[in-house]
């Protein structure tokens, strides 16, 4: 649609050139954000429905605060840790000015009504990739984690997220076992099992290292991007742990 609109614009100012250029200029919105061509809802936190013909940053941004503040909440009482660690996270990512708006309309419009996890993480998963859903996921973990310990009711809430957003088993393990530490995590990192063989353990390390390559994400978001690279960081360092626990 919006390449014909492009194309109609365009033959109306500048005649066939115009509508030629206008149209090649909107297939490449669509390419770019393919939710631009149909319309979408956006859930809002009390379950009241907003029409739009394309899903915005605000949209993103509200939505991606609205389950913060579930995990923030999830212990039943507000972490003053936590909750600056969301707001930095914002003003890193879009700058001071934007987060200051992206807060206020929350406070003002969003927080007053109940936030439902299902609502908000069906939402998002059905407008956005999987890859990003996973460092929506590592997020959250980084807001449970920010005080020092993650708590059973944190994962609870982070679980019941992931499975809104339809991120399987491993991949949910894999990212909880690089904020909760056990005997174990460096082969939950790289999903896989304590007794795979050695060439299992190269083989998943492989898997891994392709999946969360840099270069394989370079079409996020920088604030999710530099998720991605953290976790990267984190299967090089579990399959080194490996390596070197089994002289490999």
């Amino acid at each position: 649609m919006i390449k014909w609109i492009g194309a109609f614009m365009g033959s109306w100012v500048y005649g066939i050139r115009g509508a030629i250029a206008g149209y090649f200029i909107g297939y490449l919105v669509e390419q770019l954000f393919p939710n631009t061509k149909k319309k979408t809802q956006w859930q809002t936190s009390g379950g009241s429905k907003q029409r739009a013909s394309k899903i915005t940053p605000r949209d993103f941004e509200l939505n991606l605060l609205s389950l913060a503040s579930l995990v923030i909440k999830a212990d039943g009482s507000v972490n003053q840790t936590e909750l600056d660690y969301v707001r930095n996270y914002f003003v890193q990512s879009y700058g001071k000015e934007r987060a200051n708006a992206t807060f206020k309309t929350f406070n003002e419009v969003i927080k007053k009504r109940e936030i439902q996890a299902s609502r908000i993480a069906t939402y998002v998963a059905h407008h956005t990739r999987y890859e990003s859903r996973l460092q929506i996921l590592h997020f959250l973990f980084g807001i449970a984690n920010s005080d020092g310990f993650v708590s059973e009711n944190e994962v609870f809430k982070i679980n019941e997220i992931a499975r809104h957003f339809r991120v399987g088993y491993h991949d949910f393990e894999s990212i909880k076992a690089m904020f909760i530490k056990k005997a174990d995590n460096a082969y939950k990192i790289l999903e896989i099992e304590k007794t795979a063989t050695d060439s299992e353990v190269k083989k998943a390390y492989r898997s891994m290292a392709k999946k969360y390559h840099p270069d394989k994400l370079v079409n996020l978001p920088d604030h999710l991007k530099k998720g991605a690279e953290e976790k990267f960081r984190t299967v090089q360092e579990a399959y080194e742990h490996i390596q070197k626990e089994r002289g490999i």
